[in-house]
């Protein structure tokens, strides 16, 4: 992976984390625990998502939405767990 791969990837998970945060909790967690929700939130986006069905194109701003969708989802089902 090289340097400008890894930084693309971090400001993918940055923007993500931080929209997802926005969405459900009504703001961030931090540039880190935005970055972790949004990496986190990509890789359960790429793995519940194909099995459903649903496709996204190519492109940052595709992985940018595809990784918010999954930390969205990553985020609800945490405050679920919370909750109980």
């Amino acid at each position: 992976m090289t340097v400008e791969s890894l930084l693309i990837f971090l400001l993918i998970g940055a923007v993500a984390g931080w929209l997802a945060g926005l969405i459900v909790r009504g703001g961030g967690f931090g540039l880190i625990g935005d970055i972790l929700v949004g990496i986190v939130g990509s890789v359960v986006a790429g793995f519940l998502f194909p099995r459903l069905g649903f496709s996204i194109g190519g492109g940052v701003a595709a992985q940018i939405v595809w990784a918010g969708l999954g930390a969205v989802v990553l985020l609800l089902v945490v405050r679920l767990i919370r909750r109980i």
